[in-house]
């Protein structure tokens, strides 16, 4: 029963967040907000909203590891499995120059979130995310999307507004407050149901927050990227995982941090160098070399998703 209320919690999580994203960036459009900038706020903080929702709901229930281990499994599942299917379906036509700074933050972000995280090697206390890290991250990410925005009304964009005259601004609302009202109780079956399984199953927490809960938050990702690659809008599969990830650890770690503090199990340290390590080796696949445009190849999807299966398999024994 348990399983069918976690499949249940998904669902109803998934589609509260389509419904969220799609009443938001019309009533954005009716008020004049270009569509750029809907996209780079609300679409990235709805296709993250199930994880929000997730973390902040262990979080007041005292799930802690869940919390953290759903932000960062959820990260490594975009950076490998997104990414790597969505190349592997159509090799992914990467401007470098576009996703250069975005990528630069992500990476900065990671490493920031390891050392709040960790400082214990270097204070001799315990790993925790405490209320003033949960503190720092909001106000960055705050900052963030700050940037976002006047980076892109400096672009002097243009709005299409034939769509907008037939927009029905209460039909949107409704979607609104259906689709927040499926996250918060989709986020509360998800958590209590994937708790229930860790513990008849003999898996900890933290390994269900890394892989079932991870996996499962990340599906709208995973679905924006592989429609995005069929329609040809390669960025945006990129700039969704990167965004997504960003938001991911401002905004969900930074919240659930700031309700109750975040004790952080040593063992996760691992799975956090390969995060690190993982965003890294994309830095390298698209950088390192002299083209403008970076073809992201099938081969190298493979290798993606071969890296999430070892890893998967890794987490899976150590628990």
């Amino acid at each position: 029963m348990s399983y069918i209320i976690l499949v249940v919690g998904f669902i109803l999580l998934i589609k509260g967040a389509d419904l969220f994203v799609d009443g938001s960036a019309s009533i954005a459009k009716k008020l004049g907000i270009p569509s750029v900038i809907v996209g780079l706020t609300i679409v990235s903080l709805g296709t993250s909203a199930p994880e929000l929702a997730v973390s902040l709901i262990s979080s007041l229930k005292g799930s802690n590891e869940i919390a953290i281990g759903n932000v960062v499994g959820s990260n490594l599942f975009n950076a490998l499995i997104v990414l790597g299917i969505t190349a592997i379906i159509t090799p992914l036509l990467i401007d470098k120059i576009t996703i250069k700074k975005d990528f630069l933050v992500n990476n900065l972000i990671t490493i920031l979130l390891f050392f709040l995280t960790f400082d214990s090697i270097i204070f001799s206390k315990s790993n925790l995310i405490s209320r003033v890290d949960g503190i720092i991250l909001l106000v960055l990410c705050i900052a963030y999307m700050v940037y976002l925005v006047v980076s892109a009304k400096k672009g002097n964009i243009k709005e299409d507004n034939n769509e907008v005259i037939n927009i029905n601004i209460m039909q949107k609302v409704l979607f609104i407050i259906i689709g927040i009202l499926g996250i918060i109780f989709g986020g509360k079956l998800v958590v209590d149901s994937a708790t229930t399984i860790a513990y008849s199953l003999g898996m900890s927490e933290k390994l269900v927050g890394l892989t079932i809960v991870a996996m499962g938050t990340s599906l709208p990702e995973l679905v924006t990227s592989v429609v995005a690659v069929l329609k040809g809008e390669n960025e945006i599969a990129l700039g969704n995982v990167l965004g997504s990830n960003t938001f991911n650890i401002l905004l969900i770690l930074g919240a659930s941090a700031v309700i109750t503090p975040i004790p952080v199990s040593q063992t996760l340290a691992v799975d956090f160098i390969v995060l690190i390590g993982v965003t890294l080796l994309l830095g390298f696949l698209i950088f390192f070399n002299k083209e403008k445009i970076k073809k992201l190849t099938r081969t190298e999807g493979l290798l993606l998703v071969a890296i999430y299966v070892a890893y998967t398999i890794y987490i899976v024994i150590r628990n």
